[in-house]
């Protein structure tokens, strides 16, 4: 067992430096979780920022590549309407043409056929004075 000299040397814990230095201890974790904390949220802040500000510039880049596209695309389509309607103006030319030929053709079909018109008048005439004349009927 052990001796009373040595129960003495030991410190209990009901002496109030113990506690005062628990105390101390417990104060200064609380103060370092803290600060580490502190410290943790404003290095994601600042990291969060610089990320924000990349995307950013990416989205910049994009954003202009993306109307340099568009403008290049408008050109392109603006040549291309240019083509058509010089195109569509040849053609509608091409045709009034050939419509212009077809209708003096038309033209020339019309007078003939008026020609054989008139003279297949004439030549009823023909017939049907030989006819009164042939039969008599002429004479009444």
């Amino acid at each position: 067992m052990e001796s009373a000299d040595e129960n003495e040397s030991v410190i209990t814990v009901t002496e109030p430096q113990i506690w005062t230095m628990i105390g101390a201890v417990i104060a200064l974790m609380f103060g370092m979780l803290t600060a580490v904390s502190t410290l943790f949220v404003r290095v994601l802040r600042a990291e969060i920022g610089a990320v924000e500000t990349k995307i950013g510039a990416v989205e910049t880049k994009i954003e202009t590549k993306i109307g340099a596209v568009e403008t290049k695309i408008d050109v392109e389509i603006g040549g291309l309407e240019t083509k058509i309607d010089v195109e569509i103006g040849g053609l509608r030319r091409e045709m009034i043409q050939r419509f212009e030929a077809v209708d003096a053709r038309f033209d020339a079909v019309n007078t003939r056929i008026d020609a054989v018109g008139s003279r297949i008048d004439g030549l009823d005439r023909d017939v049907q004075a030989l006819v009164k004349r042939t039969f008599g009927l002429d004479r009444g």
